[in-house]
C-alpha cells in the first residue's frame, strides 16, 4: 500500500513538472508585449524638448533587422519627466528573447528653454541613424518593459558659440 502511494505521488509530481516545463518552454518561444517608457533626471533649465519620431528594437547582430514599435511620436519635454514620472513612448509585440538594442529616431523639433529663451538643440545623427542604446536584456514572456532614463543635465552641451547640442547620456532601468 505504501509503495502504491509513493508511486502515485511520484507519477503526479512528474506529470505536474512536465506540464510546468512545457508551459514555460512554450512561453519562451512566443512573443513579449514590450513597453518602452521615458523619464529624466533633474536639470537646471525650463524645458528640454526632444522630438521622437520612432522607436525600433533589435534582437540580432544583423544591422538590418530592426523591428518598429508602435510609437507615440511627438515632442517630449524631458524635464516634465522627473521625480518618478515617466511616459509610455512605444509598445508592440516582439519575439521573447535577448533584446540587443533600442533605437530612438529623432526629428528636427528639438529645443532647450533657458531663462524664457528658446534655443535650437542639435542632435548629431539623431534623425538619420537614430540614438542607439545597447540593452542586452532577456525579455520575460508575456509582458516586459524598459525604462529609458534620459539624463538631460549630462546630455546638453553648451558650445563655444552659444549654441546647444545634445549628446545623450541614457540609462536603462
Amino acid at each position: 500500500m505504501i509503495m502504491k502511494k509513493k508511486a502515485f505521488f511520484l507519477a503526479t509530481a512528474l506529470l505536474t513538472a512536465s506540464v510546468f516545463f512545457y508551459a514555460c518552454k512554450k512561453n519562451n518561444e512566443g512573443t513579449t508585449n514590450l513597453r518602452v517608457n521615458l523619464t529624466d533626471a533633474p536639470f537646471n533649465a525650463s524645458k528640454v524638448n526632444v522630438d521622437i519620431k520612432e522607436v525600433n528594437v533589435k534582437f540580432s547582430d544583423d544591422s538590418t533587422s530592426w523591428i518598429k514599435l508602435s510609437t507615440m511620436a511627438g515632442v517630449y519635454d524631458l524635464l516634465g519627466l522627473q521625480n518618478g514620472i515617466d511616459t509610455l513612448l512605444a509598445v508592440g509585440p516582439v519575439p521573447t528573447g535577448l533584446l540587443k538594442e533600442i533605437r530612438l529616431v529623432l526629428g528636427t523639433d528639438n529645443s532647450i528653454v533657458i531663462n524664457d529663451t528658446i534655443y535650437p538643440l542639435t542632435i548629431p545623427s539623431g534623425g538619420t541613424s537614430g540614438l542607439k542604446i545597447k540593452v542586452n536584456k532577456n525579455l520575460a514572456a508575456g509582458i516586459d518593459s524598459i525604462l529609458v532614463d534620459f539624463d538631460a543635465g549630462l546630455s546638453v552641451i553648451k558650445t563655444g558659440n552659444g549654441t546647444y547640442s545634445l549628446k545623450p547620456v541614457i540609462k536603462l532601468k
